[in-house]
C-alpha cells in the first residue's frame, strides 16, 4: 500500500471542525483507493487547543520541522500533503510535497501577514475551489488541482427527514474567533426572541470564552458535536447561516445544502462556488432580514439546494478527484 503523510497542526486534529472532517474523510477515501494516509503532527510549542505564546502560526511551524522530518523519515514516507503554509519548506527535503490550502493569506485572517513569504515555496497544491486556485496561481504556482471536500452522503441520507424540521429554527456552526463573528448571531437571537437559534462550537474550550456574551433563552449552545449529531441537529433546522468573513473549507455549508436547508452566506467571493437557487449572500447589515425572509418561505426544504450539493460537493466527487490526483502523483 502506498503511503502519504498528511501534516496538520495538533489543534486541527483536536477540534470537531473542518480540518478534522477533511482529514478523516481523506483517510477513508484514500484507503479505498489503496493509499495509506499517515497523520503527522508536531507536538512541541503547542497545547491541546492552541499555539503557545511566542510560537503562534508559522513561527511555531518553523520550530517544529525537525520533529516532522523525523516522523516522516521513520515511516519511510516520500509523498507529503501539508495543510498549513508554514511547512512549505518541506519541499527542500521532500520534492513530492503538495500544499492543501487550509490556510491562505487573506487579510481578514489573523496571522495572514506571516503566511505570505511561505507561498513562494509552493510548487504543487490542492484546493477546494476555482477561487482559491486563482489566488494561489497569483503567487506563481502553476500546478494546482481543484478537488471539492465532500460531505458524507451516508449521514446526509440517513438523517434527512423533512417531518422533523422546526420551521423557526436557525443553525450556525463555527468557532469563537473574530472572523467567524459569533456575536452577530447572538445579537440576532437577542433581537428576535421568536426565532429558535442553535449555535454549534467546534471545541469544548469555547464553553468558557462564550460566557462573555449575554445568551438569550431562545439561543441553544452546543459544543464539540459528533458528525452524526451535527446531521441530526441540522435536519431539524430550516435555515443554515454562515457569518464567517472568510473560509477555505465551507464544509458546513455543503452539508446544509445536502440536507435541503435554505442557506445564508457572506458576500465574500470565496463563497461563490455555493451558487444554488436558495442561497442568499449578505453582510452584517442585512443578514437578519435574509434569515427572517428564509424562515418565512412556504416550503421547509429546498430540493434545488439538495440536488445542487449532490451534483457538486459529494464524497463521490471528492473520491473521483483524489483517484485522478493519486494516479498522476504517486
Amino acid at each position: 500500500m502506498k503511503k502519504v503523510g498528511l501534516i496538520m497542526r495538533k489543534i486541527q486534529l483536536q477540534q470537531q471542525q473542518g480540518p478534522l472532517v477533511y482529514a478523516n474523510m481523506l483517510k477513508e477515501i484514500s484507503n479505498e483507493l489503496g493509499v495509506l494516509i499517515e497523520f503527522i503532527t508536531p507536538e512541541r510549542f503547542v497545547s491541546d487547543y492552541h499555539e503557545l505564546e511566542g510560537y503562534e502560526y508559522e513561527k511555531g511551524d518553523l520550530l517544529n520541522y525537525d520533529i516532522v522530518l523525523d516522523k516522516l523519515m521513520s515511516k519511510n514516507i516520500t509523498h507529503v500533503i501539508y495543510s498549513v503554509i508554514g511547512f512549505s519548506f518541506l519541499r527542500m527535503f521532500f520534492p513530492n510535497s503538495t500544499f492543501f490550502s487550509h490556510s491562505f493569506p487573506d487579510e481578514s485572517l489573523e496571522g495572514s501577514s506571516m503566511m505570505t513569504p511561505f507561498m513562494q515555496m509552493v510548487s504543487k497544491a490542492i484546493v477546494q475551489t476555482e477561487y482559491l486556485k486563482d489566488k494561489i496561481c497569483n503567487f506563481g504556482t502553476s500546478d494546482v488541482h481543484v478537488i471539492p471536500i465532500g460531505f458524507d452522503e451516508h449521514l446526509s441520507q440517513k438523517h434527512y427527514d423533512e417531518s422533523q424540521i422546526v420551521n423557526n429554527r436557525v443553525l450556525w456552526i463555527g468557532r469563537d474567533e473574530s472572523f467567524r463573528q459569533p456575536e452577530v448571531v447572538i445579537d440576532f437571537a437577542q433581537k428576535n426572541p421568536d426565532v429558535d437559534v442553535h449555535m454549534v462550537f467546534g471545541g469544548e474550550r469555547y464553553q468558557e470564552s462564550i460566557k462573555r456574551f449575554d445568551i438569550p433563552s431562545n439561543l441553544t449552545l452546543h459544543f464539540a458535536l459528533s458528525r452524526p449529531e451535527i446531521f441530526q441537529l441540522m435536519n431539524t433546522c430550516k435555515v443554515y447561516w454562515c457569518s464567517s468573513t472568510y473560509d477555505t473549507f465551507g464544509i458546513p455549508i455543503a452539508e446544509a445544502l445536502s440536507m435541503g436547508k435554505f442557506v445564508i452566506k457572506p458576500e465574500h467571493p470565496c463563497y461563490n462556488h455555493f451558487n444554488s437557487q436558495h442561497i442568499y449572500a449578505g453582510n452584517k447589515e442585512n443578514w437578519g432580514d435574509l434569515v427572517n425572509m428564509a424562515l418565512h418561505f412556504e416550503h421547509n426544504v429546498s430540493n434545488e439546494n439538495r440536488r445542487y450539493a449532490y451534483d457538486h460537493f459529494s464524497r463521490t466527487k471528492m473520491k473521483k478527484g483524489y483517484l485522478e490526483f493519486f494516479d498522476k502523483w504517486l
